[in-house]
């Protein structure tokens, strides 16, 4: 509604514009007219002419210093300060904003672009900021195994080393070789999915059995760490892309495991809510409070640093991008010192 009433606005002013224009025409026509109907009896036609000359060049050299002066202050001044502006960001200053020299209700063209540069430039401050901290981070990520690789490696060189170390030297090094995998696996999906080079491939399936496996894959770890696991999984027929929503169950149930500790319990159930399957991952973990909960879903941020070595803080943003181009929905409930319930809801669909 408001771009509309925007654009009558520049309509009923440009019309404007070209009324001035036909009456600055007419009122020369009128003044030579009057002029020669006042004097035209009592001068000659050459002294009348010369008159009406002089009047008609008086008036256009008028007219032309008004609209020299308007060109100067309503668009040359506004198209200097925006060129100004595309100089300065597209060399890579996106600082810059602009003060329309109207309030909203009367903004013209000028005004119109000038608070567009201000949102692009808003927005390329952001993002500029984003991959200034996503290098960071990566650098910071991928330094750390290659430190460990670098290390361990250049200790197995010793030849006087047990048999036993070197064991644990290689197998640290298997360690952090994965970890760095991993890393750049997620760091590939993660701008596959926000460039969208990957697009769901849907298909009728059964949520059930497809959350089912899921669980099973990490029964292993489950045992190891001694948590007890509680499902409670109705069968859920809906339509989706089967590689998508493993993302989200293999990384909900990481973490769960990963920040409950040893001898606690997990909890997971799906059920059938209408339209929409909701699936529930809860652990008795360390839990967050508002602030890391309003941030878990940012690349590389890790509220428990305690657990930063077992994990690239990429999981959960991979989670929600994830969710967000299925068309699905992600909350989390949480309570330091009593756990995490993270409640995701995806729609049946239709193939």
């Amino acid at each position: 509604m408001k771009s509309r009433a925007h654009s009558r606005r520049m309509l009923w002013r440009a019309i404007g514009g070209y009324a001035l224009f036909i009456i600055v025409i007419a009122a020369v026509v009128a003044a030579a007219l009057v002029v020669w109907l006042i004097a035209g009896r009592d001068l000659s036609k050459w002294d009348l002419a010369a008159i009406l000359f002089g009047l008609i060049a008086f008036l256009s050299v008028a007219f032309a210093v008004y609209d020299i002066l308007r060109r100067k202050v309503f668009v040359e001044k506004p198209v200097k300060k925006i060129l100004d502006a595309t100089g300065r960001i597209a060399s890579g200053d996106f600082s810059v904003r602009l003060e329309p020299a109207h309030i909203y209700a009367k903004f013209n063209m000028y005004d119109e672009i000038m608070e567009n540069l201000n949102r692009m430039s808003e927005e390329l401050s952001r993002t500029e900021v984003l991959r200034s901290d996503f290098i960071a981070n990566v650098s910071h990520e991928i330094k750390t195994p290659l430190a460990v690789i670098q290390n361990y490696a250049a200790a197995l060189e010793d030849e006087r080393l047990p048999e036993e170390i070197r064991r644990e030297c290689a197998a640290t090094i298997s360690s952090a070789a994965k970890k760095l995998s991993e890393l750049i696996a997620n760091i590939l999906k993660l701008n596959k999915l926000e460039n969208q080079k990957i697009f769901p491939d849907v298909r009728r399936m059964e949520l059930g059995e497809d959350f089912r496996e899921c669980v099973l894959g990490f029964e292993e770890i489950i045992e190891e760490k001694r948590l007890d696991l509680e499902c409670d999984i109705d069968d859920v027929s809906i339509v989706a892309d089967p590689g998508f929503l493993d993302i989200i169950w293999n990384n909900l149930l990481s973490n769960a495991i990963k920040f409950t500790p040893e001898g606690g319990k997990i909890f997971v159930s799906l059920k059938d809510d209408g339209d929409r399957a909701v699936i529930k991952v809860s652990d008795t973990g360390c839990g967050m409070n508002a602030e890391t909960g309003a941030h878990i879903f940012d690349k590389f941020y890790q509220g428990d640093t305690s657990h930063a070595q077992e994990g690239n803080g990429l999981g959960l943003a991979l989670v929600k991008k994830v969710i967000d181009l299925i068309g699905g929905e992600i909350s989390v409930e949480s309570e330091p010192g009593k756990g995490s319930t993270f409640i995701v809801r995806i729609r049946k669909g239709e193939e």
